[in-house]
């Protein structure tokens, strides 16, 4: 192994770019992150080999002849072959284009350069930057780069070569610099270098402090009362707002409206209880809607001789026992049946005149 030719140097972070991903491989990695990954890998095959040595039996002798194993080839060549899976394509052949730079760094400048993401991706391949900055120049985040976005965002780009440094707000937060509290929110504490914000009370729309009697204006559904937003009741409207099959139910700052029970003809709750009126088929029984079993009733309600009466909800049924034969007014039995067509009478033929 070698240093890297200077010659080269323009060139490796074509190496590193791979062709654009194609449509629909959204999860392809940038090449920051391809970068980021090695150096990963790389600093951890540094953690899996910190206590090994050359493993010929006489370490000492091999130390003192072929150098320190923690500063050597050997190390770093142990180290290469554990940073990439065989099958896996693509780490292969970014190590194959980089392996110079890493030997550079291991043999030369790892001394002067600790950082080996630093080094590597932001200032050799510049794929990468700092965090805290964004872009091809590596600028700074809006907010600097200590703290960007005053700490309540994330900003655009931030450590790649892409973005625009602008700041997206977390929930709660607003302005360039996400310094600001947005409506539905309070400022719980600012200085030069902080600011927080709390959630105010549901019932306020804009606040001062966590209760619903710090509220600067109320929310939609909510009233100011007494110098306190309380929750309207809708339901209690002189105009109801739900049909009249259902029932109003009233719930911090809005209402939901519920369908009444099936044996109800309007309701005021839920369940038969709450019942203005029952359905056909259905009356009033120890305070609630209950079918009625017409089966049951003095009045026979199927008529016909011999019927038998099945309650259904709401209603009823009328039906011959098996065997029998209906008929209009009665369920004849079988033997009967069987009289009847012996009985009854046949058309005499009829006689040709002579």
């Amino acid at each position: 192994m070698h240093p890297p030719r200077r010659a080269a140097l323009g060139l490796l972070p074509l190496l590193l770019l791979l062709p654009p991903p194609a449509p629909g491989a959204a999860n392809k990695p940038t090449p920051c992150q391809r970068c980021r990954g090695l150096v990963d890998k790389f600093n951890q095959g540094m953690v899996d080999t910190a206590n090994k040595n050359f493993g010929g039996g006489n370490t000492a002798w091999e130390e003192k002849t072929l150098s320190k194993y923690e500063f050597s080839e050997i190390r770093l060549l142990e180290i290469l072959e554990g940073l990439c899976e065989s099958s896996d394509f693509e780490c292969n052949q970014m190590l194959e284009a980089q392996e110079e730079h890493l030997e550079a760094w291991w043999l030369q400048l790892k001394n002067e350069y600790p950082n080996l993401f630093e080094w590597f991706c932001v200032k050799t391949l510049k794929v990468c930057c700092l965090p805290g900055t964004y872009g091809p120049d590596c600028l700074e985040c809006q907010g600097g780069s200590q703290r960007p976005c005053s700490g309540n965002g994330h900003c655009s780009g931030d450590g790649s070569r892409q973005g625009d440094g602008s700041c997206r707000c977390h929930v709660g937060y607003q302005g360039a610099l996400c310094a600001d509290c947005m409506d539905g929110y309070f400022s719980s504490l600012r200085n030069e270098t902080h600011s927080f914000c709390t959630a105010c009370d549901e019932s306020c729309k804009t606040c001062s402090g966590p209760t619903n009697r710090d509220c600067g204006e109320c929310e939609v559904g909510w009233v100011l009362e007494e110098d306190a937003c309380v929750d309207v009741d809708e339901c209690a409207a002189e105009t109801p707002p739900c049909s009249a099959a259902q029932f109003c139910k009233n719930v911090n700052g809005s209402y939901t409206c519920e369908e009444c029970d099936s044996s109800c003809v309007g309701c005021t709750g839920e369940g038969p209880g709450n019942c203005k009126e029952c359905i056909p088929g259905y009356a009033r029984e120890l305070g609630q809607c209950a079918d009625v079993d017409e089966c049951s009733l003095a009045a026979k309600a199927c008529v016909r001789k011999n019927e038998n009466c099945y309650n259904t909800p709401g209603s009823y049924v009328c039906v011959c026992p098996d065997g029998f034969e209906e008929t209009e007014d009665a369920c004849v039995p079988p033997a009967e049946a069987e009289v009847t067509e012996e009985e009854s009478p046949t058309q005499p033929p009829a006689h040709e005149d002579l």
